[in-house]
């Protein structure tokens, strides 16, 4: 059993510095420990996920050339999520507005090749199956 991510949550990508704050915006109504309920729609950078500080991917184009103007020596930017599209569910059949909830073993996949994943959900109550 997962627990349901919620408003509020902390989340961690792998080429992040620090922790983001999930926001769910897909079903405002369904709540869970008095929260907002996260679903896999809810995966937009910047709206859904803030910034993990500071961005060490190499594929992030202003990593690259601040890289790149370093001399190559590693200089990491301002994250900026830029995810591929829902969060992949761990196969948990809990909808919420007809859409799977989101549970503390979903990952988001950024453009720029860190796994986004769940660090703490954000309740500690509401259980999937």
């Amino acid at each position: 059993m997962s627990l349901v991510v919620v408003t509020g949550a902390k989340l961690m990508c792998t080429f992040g510095t620090t922790p983001a704050t999930f926001n769910a915006t897909g079903t405002p109504s369904i709540m869970a420990g008095g929260k907002p309920v996260g679903t896999i729609t809810d995966g937009a950078g910047m709206v859904n996920i803030t910034s993990c500080g500071m961005c060490s991917s190499l594929a992030n184009p202003a990593v690259a050339a601040a890289t790149a103007a370093a001399l190559g020596v590693l200089t990491p930017q301002p994250c900026v999520p830029v995810t591929t599209g829902t969060w992949l569910p761990n196969g948990t059949m809990v909808l919420a507005g007809n859409k799977p909830c989101l549970t503390q073993e979903s990952k988001c996949i950024c453009s720029y090749g860190g796994t986004i994943s769940v660090v703490t959900p954000g309740q500690t109550t509401v259980l999937t199956t």
